[in-house]
């Protein structure tokens, strides 16, 4: 039989086969062949085609299932895309393949040229990246100027903060770390500085007392926690993002720029985070204590009575009830959410958890001026909080 060189094929037919008995690769090949025969006319008999060198080998791969033969078909075909289908389809009018009832179904039909050109494609973008050396003028001139400022960076403060040497101004732009730095000096921004990391340095804290800064951070949920970790213990006057997914290194010098004209204040841009709810800077929180009025509650036996209700009920859930001050359900969250639900949620005096409270939950406690935890167990107890436990 005559073969199709594999320059040739265009297209790869891929069927599968399901067989009441047990068969051989020649029944296959022999149903393919004899019950397709005038269904397409004369010029499409698949032994013709295949005598012509249109239809390659027929490859099959046979699998016996206890009383049941599956296997796979692949056809290769130098025909056109219409012609092709045709045969294909024409497959699947097959009922019985030798002395056994069986069903061919096609489960797809490969464009091998396709598979070619992505190979091409991406074996091309490797040998590109692989050319050593560059000839076009532009490209020295930009690795010199970029080397030029890069030399420019110097380190800053006790912990050796890098940035772009240029701090004397009003207003500096406060980036995660030194490819951040680097990153925007390429740009043309002197006036930037680095954390080295997520921790907020000191250097940062006291920049933040006499100069206006804009924290810019990476447009994924780890900027963002990055931005509230840090305008909670420094003075942030703005915010700029860069788009969802990317990171500030990786930014060219147009999207820098772009992101930097979109910042938006500190307190705008952490509230329209955390679920819309108001985001108090370190200044308006000190301030913010000092106005609130604390509602105190008087644990007596009927609310006892009352919490250890609430606490039977919450029973083999993990979950956490947010109480106001006559003990009302204020909220019904995850007991893994607690810490982070307190400071979205104002008039909290009571906490009823399905389970440990943990040194987190107790803190967070502190912090929102909660008076009563409810919980079967607690890491500590070195607080001022009253603990029941029922």
């Amino acid at each position: 039989m005559a073969k199709v060189s594999p320059v040739s094929i265009k297209y790869m037919i891929h069927a599968s086969l399901n067989a009441e008995g047990a068969l051989e690769k020649p029944d296959v090949i022999g149903a393919l062949f004899g019950q397709t025969e005038g269904l397409l006319g004369a010029d499409l008999e698949m032994r013709e085609l295949q005598k012509e060198g249109k239809i390659g080998r027929i490859e099959v791969e046979l699998e016996r299932q206890e009383k049941r033969t599956i296997g796979t078909i692949k056809i290769p075909t130098a025909l056109d895309q219409s012609e092709t289908t045709l045969i294909a389809a024409a497959l699947e009018t097959i009922e019985r393949v030798g002395p056994c009832d069986a069903q061919i179904e096609i489960e797809r039909i490969e464009d091998v040229r396709g598979n070619k050109r992505d190979y091409i494609i991406e074996r091309a973008k490797k040998l590109m990246m692989g050319i050593e050396g560059s000839t076009d003028s532009r490209d020295i001139s930009n690795q010199i100027k970029d080397s030029t400022k890069i030399a420019g960076i110097k380190d800053y403060g006790k912990n050796n903060l890098a940035s772009g040497g240029d701090l004397e101004g009003n207003e500096i732009i406060v980036v995660e770390g030194r490819a951040d730095v680097v990153n925007l000096v390429r740009a043309g921004i002197n006036n930037v500085i680095g954390m080295n990391g997520t921790n907020l340095p000191d250097e940062i804290k006291e920049l933040g007392k006499t100069k206006e800064i804009t924290l810019y951070v990476d447009g994924d949920r780890g900027g963002r926690l990055i931005a509230q970790n840090v305008c909670e213990n420094a003075n942030v006057k703005y915010i700029a993002v860069a788009p969802d997914g990317k990171e500030v290194e990786e930014l060219t010098s147009k999207e820098i720029l772009m992101n930097l004209r979109k910042r938006v204040p500190a307190k705008e841009f952490l509230s329209n985070f955390f679920d819309k709810k108001p985001f108090y800077t370190r200044e308006e929180k000190d301030e913010s204590v000092k106005e609130a009025e604390i509602q105190k509650i008087e644990i007596n036996d009927i609310e006892k009575k009352k919490l250890k209700e609430i606490s039977d009920f919450l029973k083999g859930t993990e979950k956490a009830s947010l109480l106001g001050k006559d003990l009302e359900e204020l909220r019904t969250i995850s007991a893994r959410s607690v810490s982070g639900s307190l400071r979205r949620t104002k008039g909290v005096v009571a906490i009823v958890i399905d389970g440990t409270a943990t040194n987190a939950i107790i803190g967070s406690a502190e912090e929102s001026n909660i008076q009563v935890i409810v919980a079967k167990n607690f890491q500590t107890t070195d607080t001022k909080i009253k603990l029941l436990s029922f």
